[in-house]
């Protein structure tokens, strides 16, 4: 048993060296974070009734809405699905990490977001 378990700890081994672009990040199971887009709320106008996602990964070039960029930049976030009661003007966060999403909640004036750099778009 000790042989097995000794061939594949090497194998596991030679081929995680082998392939460097193999990072913790990728084998972890937690989602990934999401990246700041903005340290300011999004003044949006929403409409009762109608279906809103809201980008929760920060890669969107929609913000604060979803554009489906999680699929490739932030495998593991999924967008916020939301339905307004009624028409309303609303205040939706911009730097995703407050603690009622989708709404802002001031979280972008502590200090880990002032001091945090904003994500900047890259395109392939």
């Amino acid at each position: 048993m000790n042989t097995l378990v000794t061939k594949i700890d090497y194998k596991w081994i030679s081929l995680t060296l082998r392939n460097p672009w193999i990072t913790a990040s990728k084998l972890s199971t937690l989602p990934p974070e999401p990246v700041i887009p903005s340290k300011k709320p999004f003044r949006v106008e929403l409409l009762g009734g109608k279906r809103y996602s809201w980008c929760t990964c920060g890669h969107s070039k929609k913000q604060p809405f979803c554009d489906g960029a999680h699929k490739f930049k932030a495998q593991g976030l999924s967008p916020l699905r939301f339905s307004p009661e009624k028409d309303s003007t609303v205040w939706l966060c911009g730097c995703k990490h407050t603690n009622n999403p989708p709404y802002c909640d001031g979280t972008h004036k502590q200090d880990f977001i002032v001091s945090a750099p904003l994500h900047e778009h890259t395109d392939p």
